[in-house]
């Protein structure tokens, strides 16, 4: 028997919620700290960053916490909060490719295998977490870069780094102690993130008004 909690209306299944401006959006990445420390520093990502392999990129504070086990994780001990300009993630979701096959988006079977080969962005929607990494019934979305996408990411997109791994920390004694409501009260304010209607439906989004309520539902 499922676990997850089921949708609040205003809850899209697969909409994006993040920490958004105007012109900027939050997306974050845990590493260890001999990548993560210099990048913090620095505002951006060494030169001897490895470009060869496919970096993920998350918007959703908590799922990125259940990921790197709140910066407990080996290689995962800080988490970075890193600044892309929103007209990066525009690109990257116009050039994905889903990582599973559905027929609200794709053709054919060999449409979406011709995708997954020329495209440089994957994208995917996992289950949502709760403070407690519980799934939820609404997903949140993953964007997979590699090749330009990854060269456009570090030289072009990127604005502003920060080690928000004390946060995370902080957050988590909060779960730990049953305080619920202080760790709620310091999670970042995600929000609704907009999409047209061509990007929503090439990544099979809901699409979203500018705006809209920071809560996501049950952060329980």
């Amino acid at each position: 028997m499922s676990t997850s909690l089921p949708v609040p209306a205003a809850v899209p299944t697969r909409g994006i919620r993040a920490v958004h401006s105007a012109d900027t959006l939050t997306v974050y990445q845990a590493y260890s700290p001999a990548i993560a420390l210099p990048a913090a520093a620095a505002g951006r990502f060494p030169a001897d960053y490895g470009r060869g392999r496919m970096t993920w990129i998350k918007p959703s504070f908590l799922w990125m916490m259940y990921r790197s086990a709140w910066a407990t994780a080996p290689g995962q001990e800080r988490v970075l909060a890193i600044r892309i300009r929103r007209e990066g993630l525009d690109w990257a979701l116009a050039h994905a490719a889903l990582s599973s096959y559905t027929d609200r988006v794709h053709a054919s079977r060999d449409q979406w295998r011709q995708d997954m080969r020329r495209c440089p962005v994957r994208v995917q929607w996992d289950p949502e977490r709760d403070l407690h990494a519980r799934p939820l019934a609404w997903r949140s979305l993953q964007v997979g870069l590699r090749g330009e996408a990854v060269d456009r990411y570090l030289d072009a997109w990127v604005t502003g780094i920060e080690d928000v791994t004390g946060l995370a920390h902080t957050i988590h004694a909060h779960v730990r102690a049953k305080d619920l409501d202080r760790a709620r009260a310091l999670l970042p304010d995600e929000r609704p993130y907009p999409l047209d209607a061509a990007l929503a439906g090439r990544v099979d989004a809901t699409p979203a008004t500018e705006g809209g309520t920071s809560a996501v539902g049950p952060v329980l």
